[in-house]
Order: C-alpha cells, then sequence, then structure tokens
C-alpha cells in the first residue's frame, strides 16, 4: 500500500510517499528557515502563508520522485495535532480533500507518534516495548511505548522544551537560527566546561522523569559571570565555549531523567525522535552507555517529514482504521496516558 504522507505543522512543508509502511519511495521538505531567520524564531503567519504557496508543488515533486501519479495514491495521512494551528490546516485541509477527490482513505496523525514512529523507517526490527526520547522545538517527552499508538508519558517539561532553550539562548548572543543546529556545529570548537552551568532541582518523586530549562535558559542569558568556570580570558568569552558549556548541561539535564527512567523501567531500548535527536553531542552520549540500545532516526528524519506521517499511517491502515474527513487540526499535544512506574 502506497501512503502520502503530509506534515506542515510547523515551518517545514513537506510531502513523502511511503510503501507498506517501511520502504520510502520519496521524501520532499521544503525549508522555510530562509524565511524566519531574520526574527530568529517562527513567525506564524508566514509559515502558513508559505505552506500555502508551496503545498501543491511539494506534494507533486514527491509523487515526481516516486514515479507514480495520483491514482496510484492508495491513501492520505497529514498531521493533524499539535502544531502551528493555521499551518496545521493547510496540510491537513489539501490531505482531505485529497482523499475525498479520490475516494481513498485520509488518516489523520499526531505529530509526536510519527517522530517516534521515524526510527522505524530504517530498522523495522525494533521491537515493543521500549523507552521513547522525544525532543525537539516544542516537546520533550519521556514515554514507555507498548504499541505505535499505545503511548504512556513518564515525564515532560515542566516550563520550556530543550529545543525551545537552544533557540532562545543562540537568538541572545546573536549564534544564528536555527539555534539547535548552530549551536551544535559552534560548540564543536569549544570548552565545555568552561562555565559550570547548574543542573535543576529535580529527578525525585513525581519529577523525577522531568525536565526543566527556564533556570538553564536564565543562568547562560543572564548569569553568565557567577557561572564561569575561571577567570575571564583575554578578549572576552569564546561564543564556542558558550555554546559548548550549554549544550552539554542541556544535554544532561536530558540524560538524567532518561536514565532513571530506564533504571525504573528496567526497559534498556531507547528510541530517540525529533529535531533535537540529530544533537551530536546527545547521541554520542547515548552511545557511550553500552547498556543501553539506543536507536535514533537517520539525520534527515528527526526534523519534520512526511515520511514519519505516511509511515504511521499504513499502521492505522493495516490495522483497518481510517479518520473522519471531519478531523479538526489543534495546536495541543493529545492526551497520552501518565503515569509513574
Amino acid at each position: 500500500m502506497r501512503v502520502l504522507g503530509i506534515e506542515t505543522s510547523c515551518d517545514e512543508c513537506a510531502a513523502a510517499v511511503v510503501e507498506d509502511g517501511k520502504k520510502i519511495l520519496s521524501n520532499v521538505v521544503a525549508t522555510q528557515i530562509p524565511f524566519h531567520a531574520a526574527y530568529n524564531g517562527v513567525v506564524p503567519e508566514i509559515a502558513s502563508r508559505k505552506h500555502t504557496e508551496w503545498i501543491v508543488r511539494v506534494v507533486q515533486e514527491a509523487l515526481d520522485k516516486a514515479q507514480l501519479t495520483v491514482c496510484d495514491v492508495d491513501a492520505v495521512a497529514a498531521t493533524a495535532h499539535p502544531g502551528l494551528l493555521g499551518s496545521l490546516l493547510v496540510g491537513l485541509s489539501f490531505a482531505k480533500a485529497f482523499a475525498w477527490a479520490r475516494d481513498i482513505p485520509f488518516i489523520a496523525i499526531d505529530h509526536m507518534l510519527a517522530h517516534l514512529y521515524a526510527p522505524r523507517l530504517e530498522n523495522e526490527n525494533i521491537e515493543y516495548p521500549f523507552l521513547g526520547l522525544l525532543v525537539s522545538g516544542g516537546h520533550s517527552i519521556i514515554c514507555r511505548a507498548d504499541n505505535f499508538d499505545d503511548i504512556t508519558v513518564l515525564g515532560t517539561t515542566i516550563d520550556d522544551a530543550v529545543g525551545e532553550a537552544f533557540d532562545k539562548v543562540s537568538k541572545h548572543y546573536g549564534f544564528g537560527y536555527p539555534g539547535g543546529a548552530v549551536i551544535d556545529k559552534l560548540a564543536k570548537s569549544g570548552d565545555s566546561g568552561a562555565f559550570n552551568f547548574p543542573l535543576p532541582n529535580l529527578y525525585k518523586g513525581d519529577h523525577r522523569y522531568d525536565f526543566s530549562y527556564s533556570g538553564l535558559k536564565t543562568a547562560v542569558i543572564n548569569q553568565l559571570d557567577k557561572f564561569r568556570a575561571g577567570p575571564l580570558k583575554a578578549g572576552g568569552d569564546s561564543p564556542a565555549d558558550i555554546a559548548a558549556a550549554f549544550q552539554k548541561t542541556a544535554v544532561e539535564i536530558l540524560l538524567r531523567s532518561l536514565f532513571n527512567a530506564v533504571e525504573d523501567t528496567d526497559l534498556k531500548r531507547v528510541i530517540a525522535g525529533g529535531g533535537v535527536a540529530a544533537n551530536s553531542y546527545l547521541r554520542a552520549a547515548l552511545y557511550e552507555r553500552r547498556d543501553i540500545n539506543c536507536v535514533f532516526p537517520p539525520l534527515d528524519l528527526c526534523g519534520d517529514n512526511g515520511a514519519m506521517v505516511a509511515g504511521l499511517g499504513y499502521q492505522y491502515l493495516a490495522r483497518g482504521e481510517r479518520s473522519s474527513l471531519r478531523a479538526q487540526a489543534s495546536a495541543r499535544v493529545a492526551s497520552f496516558k501518565r503515569r509513574y512506574p
């Protein structure tokens, strides 16, 4: 079964064709970064307008690269939540119209479940249950996955998401946009021990698996001198040192909560997803843990893309499910189960 997947939850206009939930026939992503870079962040109005301008071309390019016509598509899946409402509506409306015109099934997809599915496009042998680490500009979640749509949230951020912290630190120091990629690159030439930034006072009780980034963000932006590990160097603070020390602490915040979940659940398989899953420091730190089998998506499937949407859509269709054409877009995260082991 060939599923067309459409993703427009934020600033990437993406479409892909995936066969039987695993074989990527095409994966097209049109980025809006140049249009948002001047603002050091996504402007919702610009994002939705660009999606409207680009969606037809992007879908056609995905079909062309898959060497298919519209008549060869068996079903359509599109992200319905969470995300920027205006952006979501563009992709969701297009997908429903496509499905209606061709009288084929339509599936409304949860963006976070799609990110968790992304590694399975390259590694179909991933078995349930496992721990999921979903990290992006809008969300930071540790969850237990017992099936592709059976998710129990163990921990999440109590304030800022990790990707948001990267973006705000990068914006403050003028490092560039998007912050995650820029800081990752800049940190490679920096000294991660130049600053001893604080960790949040969590990791116990009900917050054993949660994250907090507001304190780190405040320390890096407003209290830099307080956490300098040594005297000020000649010429001032190195941007690379600031980036490296911030990145090290940001990742450590993630890992402390994740390792608590690994210890308590005794689940040694960790599946990562989301834009921050592309971070080289995070990848290296998890690969160093020989007692944990950590699976990351390839770099081109970490960010928002249509392939993960199409792949997940197939799983619902294989189970005999389809969505109503009345399905609504929502900016909110789905109400996943939440419990502590």
